[in-house]
């Protein structure tokens, strides 16, 4: 392909995604079809010979499209966003054409300079403490990785190596100088290493710490505590691990949990670490963490600047396509990362910033979570007789289930119940209870049932059929989550296409759906 044939597949190919961005609202968000599908449809071998590009970006059409799931689609719903703009898109052109590995200053002095320079704009823009910029004095910084879970693997590997060398210094008993990995006091202190995260945290954290072999912990939290971890709770859990010989070194704190974006108590952690200066603390704040562009929710960053490390999904919420994960003056960013080297990513970051602008950030974010709340409203009005808000709205995202009537004391009463003697446990695997959607609870005049085991496995499996139906009919998309015991679907939507309306054919869908799953199990003589 030479310059004249480039221009010309480049106009074709610009036309063509131009084309799919702008119909996207009327093709099948989830694709169908079955694994396997595209081996039959190509060649069992490459071309001997170069075919001409007319014939390959046939091929785009007629035999990839079919196996996409339109993560760009107003009418998907599910996860967390992967938005992807015309900015960023141009951003990813560029560095493809400027491909270098870039895995120090020399290799391409603007891949690390404007890198450095657009992360410490981000840093500002989400109001983050000075010490996580460039220009600190206590050697802060930032680094784009693929992913926010490259993002702890780096940050956890790191606490590793810094509470070793902490603890032991440089030097061993003798007084000779350590050499790393020969010294039995270490390996000895390895081995008593363990890492943390809330029940609620990603499970990239302990995936992490199978990658760096050190132990994994969880720390459970409360319905009382709307399911963010706590000082209180981490205090316990640093001296009961401690008292089985453990030594904590790292933490995860979240900010947005994946299944309903709970967030953890940042002040009250801040102050336990006082007490543990050696605990590397990271906040993964992979898609909520946009919400700090907005003057509304400056109190989330209160204490993050007792923490060593932060990121944020720059490819989620804030418009810029995958991959581009903000974590963290340096000029060998190959140490700050696990691969050695790297792609021009702050390009397409650089772009988005200057095109769109923190306002016009702003109001992007901001519109979601009204959308959010909208979407809510609707369920508790319009769906109260179908849904129960198991979470939210917070962040764009509504956590709901179908709730069945029971019997209970000579009362028809609603939803899940979870203690007796006037304590409630609502049982969530990534939770949140916020403002108005209050912890599940069941009961007459505040006293609590005992838990109807079957009555929940009930409408866990009538809101499990809601969920699949939807997904199968392909209109919108949505995931679904284990709270705990609770069956929850999830609604977000935070892409930049989507409005109101789309939000309201996804609310119908869900009404619809419901009645007619609820109709054929009542015409079948299931038990409801």
């Amino acid at each position: 392909m030479d310059a004249e044939e480039f221009r010309h597949a480049a106009y074709c190919a610009v036309d063509e995604i131009i084309d799919h961005f702008s119909t996207l609202d009327s093709k099948r968000v989830l694709s169908n079809v079955s694994p396997g599908y595209l081996r039959p449809l190509l060649p069992s071998a490459p071309p001997e010979e170069g075919e001409k590009w007319e014939d390959i970006q046939k091929d785009i059409e007629a035999k990839i499209m079919p196996g996409l799931t339109h993560w760009q689609s107003p009418n998907f719903m599910a996860f967390f966003p992967a938005n992807a703009t015309y900015p960023s898109l141009i951003g990813e052109l560029y560095s493809a054409a400027f491909t270098a590995p870039a895995f120090n200053w020399l290799c391409s002095p603007a891949c690390t300079e404007l890198e450095t320079i657009v992360l410490d704009w981000v840093c500002n823009a989400l109001h983050l403490p000075s010490s996580y910029l460039s220009t600190s004095t206590t050697g802060g910084g930032g680094v784009i990785q693929g992913s926010a879970s490259e993002a702890i693997v780096t940050a956890l590997i790191a606490a590793r190596e810094r509470y070793v060398k902490e603890r032991l210094g440089t030097s061993n008993e003798d007084g000779s100088p350590r050499v790393n990995g020969e010294d039995e006091r270490e390996w000895r202190l390895r081995s008593r290493l363990v890492a943390m995260g809330s029940e609620m945290s990603h499970s990239s954290t302990q995936k992490a710490t199978m990658i760096a072999g050190v132990k994994y912990r969880s720390i459970p939290v409360s319905a009382a505590d709307d399911f963010a971890l706590t000082g209180q709770g981490l205090k316990k859990a640093l001296e009961d691990f401690t008292a089985e010989g453990l030594e904590p070194f790292y933490l995860t704190v979240t900010l947005g949990t994946t299944a309903t974006c709970a967030v953890d108590q940042f002040e009250e952690i801040a102050e336990v670490k006082k007490e543990y200066p050696n605990l590397w603390i990271h906040v993964d704040a992979a898609y909520a963490g946009a919400v700090l562009l907005l003057d509304e929710y400056r109190d989330l960053t209160k204490g993050l600047e007792m923490f060593d490390s932060f990121d944020v999904n720059m490819h989620k919420w804030l418009l810029t396509n995958f991959d581009a994960s903000a974590s963290g003056l340096v000029t060998d960013y190959r140490d700050w990362q696990i691969p050695l080297g790297r792609r021009f990513r702050a390009l397409k970051i650089w772009f988005v910033l200057r095109s769109y602008g923190i306002n016009g950030l702003k109001r992007h974010v901001s519109r979601h979570i009204k959308l959010g709340e909208c979407f809510a409203r609707w369920v508790r009005e319009e769906g109260n007789d179908l849904f129960e808000i198991v979470s939210g709205p917070r962040f764009a995202l509504t956590v709901l289930r179908v709730k069945l009537l029971r019997k209970s004391q000579g009362h028809y009463t609603k939803g899940i119940v979870n203690g007796d003697q006037g304590k409630t446990e609502v049982k969530i695997n990534d939770g949140v209870a916020s403002g108005d959607a209050k912890p599940i609870i069941n009961g007459v005049n505040g006293k609590h049932s005992p838990p109807d085991a079957r009555l929940l496995e009930e409408e866990n499996m009538v809101t499990k059929e809601v969920y699949e139906r939807i997904n199968a009919a392909g209109e919108i998309f949505l995931t679904a989550t284990l709270v705990k015991d609770v069956y929850a679907i999830r609604v977000v939507s935070a892409n930049e296409q989507t409005d109101e309306a789309h939000l309201r054919k996804a609310f119908e869908i869900l009404m619809w759906t419901t009645r007619e799953v609820l109709t054929e199990r009542e015409k079948s003589k299931l038990p409801v």
